[in-house]
């Protein structure tokens, strides 16, 4: 089952803005590494669920593995060779917008090396450049 809210306020949204830093989720807070955001945009239910399921095979489910973005946003989009206007397309899927500085996945339990490479295999799946994070001991 796709990663999506079970009920919203409203089904269509507009595009709004994704300007500015991360000033919340920046830093390292369940696990002993992590994967940050260096760059802006949309990660969709698709992209996070194979980030964690690359992740997890690379950990051969040793260790723990936190999610920390969650896809609240929904997006639209008309059907292939329709004209313009006829109001906003129907729901296409979900997205989670991230912003410069943000934690995208922690991991506990296992060796820097192992973490650095699961890290780089889920990062592969997104759409954003990412770098990896060790909590400072």
């Amino acid at each position: 089952m796709p990663l999506m809210p079970k009920r919203v306020k409203y089904r269509k949204v507009q595009r709004g803005s994704n300007a500015g830093l991360a000033t919340t989720n920046n830093k390292i807070d369940f696990g002993d590494f992590a994967l940050q955001a260096l760059t802006r945009g949309y990660v969709t239910n698709n992209q996070i669920e194979a980030a964690r399921v690359a992740i997890n095979r690379h950990l051969k489910r040793r260790g723990k593995v936190w999610i920390r973005l969650f896809p609240f946003r929904s997006f639209t989009k008309k059907p292939l060779e329709v004209r313009m206007g006829k109001g906003k397309g129907a729901v296409e899927g979900w997205v989670a917008p991230v912003l410069p500085g943000r934690v995208l996945f922690e991991v506990s339990g296992c060796s820097e090396a192992v973490a650095k490479e699961a890290m780089s295999r889920a990062a592969n799946k997104l759409c954003l450049r990412c770098k990896f994070l060790s909590r400072e001991a």
